[in-house]
């Protein structure tokens, strides 16, 4: 068996049934315990069509090995965390294909208190010993308990929040069909916020299409309710609700970048003096907000295993990528995408602002291009060829993740896709729109020599 189309830099991730079904997953749940040795995993699993199926051989797999399952049912992917730390089990599994189309499925794992398993850190030995297929007889089998987690994870998010300081916002939610909606129902009760609901209902048809925020035309509806119904905010999620992205009472969508230096806002108000990690390829607004509230800014390479590795090392009270995931000390480190949208209500509940207000002066300060893909054919000779114009006359270079440039009153940071010939390109100024827009115009321009 050969699963290396699936295998992922985080995940496993295929086509149903071509890659993935429940044969290759059976082994992948056998590998996982061999690879592991866990005593108790929770397995969850979201609202595709396939990911019934595909979880009862993962769990046939993991009792095969010996493994106790604790069987948490459907969820979203920030549950399968929550449970295995707060439990205290060995291991977990979340099956999902999070913003991927209808035909795909996937798995994502972590190990004890939900440390993630990724490329770097297990995953690729579970692939060698699922292909191997060589498992042993085991004495004795492991035994299924079905638990509803989301009570507890309901009280633990709201957490985050006084309850009893917020104010009867009113907030369009889009679930794109996927899981958040049962999530939100579950919040909901016991929230002052008046709710628009809207793609709301679990269908693992996506019949709205892909729930993925980050594709431009799948904002549009979002935007249009909020204006519709005059809403304080928008909020969004991908399928399996490890993200939510932002639109203010103008429909305007929120680039993650700001999103992130709001939250360590919110966060470094409840704890002065405390470590905010982000990733690099935008930085200066973030590291700007974090110093001037006493806080403490570390860069981290983007990627969730490296940021909850960093957040973990760091004791960071919060840490967020501009791609929209946010990561929560009291969380085990993990990302979540039901904690940033209670933390920004209750900001903007605080401090009586819309959130247009609070993000336009952070624009005009550190204007930003957001980020933009370009599919090309030689990304080594483009990388060379940026560097070679960009870097003379710059005051910093690092190599952290792709190759950032500072200059005094401008900077970018360009990475290369793992698995695509794809760069990544994001460049923002200090209080200037036009030489942001200039500087990453010529960039493109050099980049588009090797289309």
């Amino acid at each position: 068996m050969d699963l290396s189309g699936c295998f992922k830099a985080y995940d496993v991730r295929g086509r149903v049934p071509e890659e993935l079904n429940p044969d290759s997953v059976y082994r992948i749940g056998r590998a996982y315990a061999d690879w592991l040795r866990p005593r108790r995993v929770a397995v969850g699993r979201d609202i595709r069509l396939s990911s019934n199926e595909l979880a009862a051989a993962l769990i046939r797999g993991l009792n095969d090995a010996g493994v106790d399952v604790v069987d948490i049912g459907l969820c979203g992917t920030e549950c399968v965390y929550f449970a295995t730390f707060s439990l205290g089990l060995d291991g977990g599994v979340m099956v999902t294909a999070s913003h991927n189309p209808p035909e795909y499925n996937g798995l994502k794992f972590v190990r004890e208190q939900s440390r993630p398993v990724s490329g770097d850190s297990g995953l690729q030995d579970i692939r060698r010993l699922a292909e191997a297929g060589e498992f042993g007889n085991t004495a004795v089998r492991g035994t299924v308990v079905t638990f509803d987690i989301m009570p507890s994870w309901r009280d633990h998010v709201l957490g985050y929040v006084d309850v009893d300081k917020l104010k009867p916002l009113s907030i369009v939610c889009n679930a794109g069909n996927g899981g958040a909606g049962l999530a939100l129902d579950l919040l909901e009760e016991k929230l002052p916020y008046r709710f628009t609901k809207i793609q709301h209902e679990a269908d693992g048809t996506f019949p709205n299409g892909v729930p993925n925020p980050m594709i431009e035309e799948n904002r549009e509806v979002t935007a249009r309710s909020v204006r519709l119904a005059r809403a304080d905010l928008g909020i969004a999620w991908d399928g399996d609700y490890d993200r939510c992205f932002f639109f203010d009472e103008d429909g305007r969508f929120i680039d993650g970048y700001y999103v992130v230096g709001l939250l360590a806002t919110a966060f470094l108000e409840r704890e002065p003096g405390a470590k905010i990690v982000h990733d690099p390829k935008l930085t200066w607004n973030i590291q700007n907000l974090v110093r001037a509230q006493g806080g403490r800014p570390v860069q981290c390479r983007s990627g969730h295993s490296f940021m909850k590795d960093c957040m973990r090392k760091a004791d960071a009270a919060y840490g967020g990528e501009t791609s929209s995931h946010h990561y929560f000390r009291n969380f085990s480190y993990c990302d979540s995408g039901m904690i940033p949208w209670l933390v920004m209500t209750q900001h903007l509940c605080r401090t009586g602002k819309p959130l247009s207000q609070l993000v336009n002066e952070r624009m005009r300060m550190f204007p930003s291009s957001g980020e933009i893909n370009r599919t090309i054919r030689d990304v080594q000779g483009a990388v060379a060829a940026v560097r070679k114009q960009f870097v003379p006359g710059s005051v910093n270079i690092e190599t952290i993740d792709g190759l950032s440039v500072e200059h005094p009153r401008w900077r970018f940071n360009l990475r290369s896709s793992n698995t695509e010939p794809l760069v990544r390109l994001n460049v923002e100024s200090r209080g200037d729109l036009g030489l942001m827009q200039e500087r990453t115009a010529e960039i493109l321009a050099l980049l588009d020599q090797f289309t």
